[in-house]
């Protein structure tokens, strides 16, 4: 029997929209970009960036539901400590990166309305802590007690409240920000000495994030919190990304090739970096960061390309399903399975009992063999969510925080 691996994903904290499930045009939502050629050209979705938010909701329900054991492709799976970078490890960062994009287009369509400043304050405010809200509401369905702890959601609602908040600063300061809390980062792990270890300690088990979450934060339920810092940085290189993208160029070709030119150098900086402190996913790393921003901002411009510039939409309609309610994709799943899919019992011959998604997994190996029944089930796990999304998609209704 196979053992079905818990779910995650993640959460869109970006939308311009209050915390509520609301009826609404999908072509008139997010993000928008303008004609550069009139300041009053009527706007148009920024696909791409639906495109790129897609995919990584797909890539997750994908890493996070595999179901094929010593048989899951390495590209699934997380890199081993210091490994280097898979793809499984690329798809947090590429949400927290478009998390970040999206944060000019929302300040963009708030300050058009004429409010002050505090209003977007106190909504950044408020969409972090329903962020924080719903990520304990998962970690305390997963451990089926109420539990406060950091997890996915929890960093992403904090990363996004910093780089809300100081998004007010000039691109050059926002910048200078971000490299100082990716250099303060890299500092703080190569040359603060840990008792009994002493500095630049960088093992598993022997590290100062490790240090400081056994000595002072699993005590508060705060373990993971020094993530923030790193995250933060990359969702300011997010806005940067963003501010480019809202830029008036007659030829989309020169966004495209600055998305390009940005990414390579990015990761080609990261890469560098890596060499004496490597990529890791766990820690964060300061090289970790910059080539999944790097890297993110290359799969932007290939998006940009096909889709924004040259106009070939349509095959980018299941990413755009996934991207345009990507709080449900991520939410729905894992409470789902929780309470349902794994609580549920199947009553079999001679008095046996199942989950039902055991029972569905087993079924599909019996049927198709282990290998192409693993992979029956874990694509049929994901069809059935893009169908609910995609109905949700085609009666305009979005869940927005």
């Amino acid at each position: 029997m196979i053992t079905i691996p818990q779910g995650n994903a993640a959460a869109d904290p970006t939308t311009d929209a209050k915390p509520l499930i609301r009826l609404a045009d999908p072509e008139a939502e997010a993000p928008l970009t303008e004609a550069a050629s009139q300041e009053d050209a009527k706007p148009s979705r920024l696909h791409s960036l639906d495109a790129l938010r897609g995919l990584t909701v797909l890539l997750m329900l994908l890493v996070n539901n595999v179901a094929l054991d010593t048989r899951t492709p390495a590209q699934l799976t997380h890199a081993p400590w210091n490994g280097g970078v898979r793809l499984a490890d690329l798809v947090f960062p590429w949400f927290l990166f478009c998390v970040g994009i999206a944060i000019p287009f929302s300040v963009r369509s708030f300050r058009k309305k004429g409010l002050p400043t505090w209003r977007y304050d106190l909504r950044a405010i408020t969409r972090a802590v329903v962020l924080v809200l719903l990520g304990c509401l998962i970690t305390s369905s997963l451990y089926k007690r109420p539990l406060f702890a950091l997890g996915v959601l929890q960093i992403i609602g904090m990363a996004y409240l910093v780089g809300a908040l100081l998004y007010d600063l000039a691109l050059s300061r926002r910048l200078i920000v971000a490299g100082a809390l990716l250099v303060g980062y890299w500092a703080a792990l190569k040359f603060v000495p840990i008792p009994g270890v002493g500095r630049g300690a960088f093992d598993q088990s022997r590290n100062l994030i490790q240090h400081l979450n056994d000595t002072y934060l699993t005590a508060i339920s705060l373990a993971g919190l020094p993530a923030v810092v790193p995250t933060a940085a990359l969702v300011l290189i997010g806005t940067a990304i963003g501010d480019l993208l809202m830029r008036k160029d007659a030829r989309q070709s020169r966004t495209t090739a600055w998305l390009l030119a940005a990414g390579a150098g990015m990761a080609a900086l990261g890469a560098l970096w890596s060499l004496d402190l490597g990529f890791n996913k766990a820690l964060w790393t300061p090289s970790y960061i910059l080539f999944a921003a790097g890297t993110g901002s290359v799969a932007l411009g290939l998006f940009h390309l096909l889709i924004d510039t040259n106009g070939w939409r349509a095959w980018a309609f299941p990413l755009l399903v996934f991207g345009a309610n990507a709080i449900t994709a991520y939410v729905a799943p894992i409470l789902v399975k929780v309470w349902i899919l794994q609580e549920w019992q199947v009553h079999l011959p001679g008095g046996q009992t199942k989950p039902i998604l055991q029972w569905v997994l087993d079924s599909c190996v019996n049927t198709f063999g282990r290998v192409p029944g693993g992979w029956f089930y874990t694509i049929g796990y994901i069809v059935v969510w893009w169908a609910i999304l995609s109905l949700l998609y085609r009666k305009r209704l979005f869940v927005r925080v």
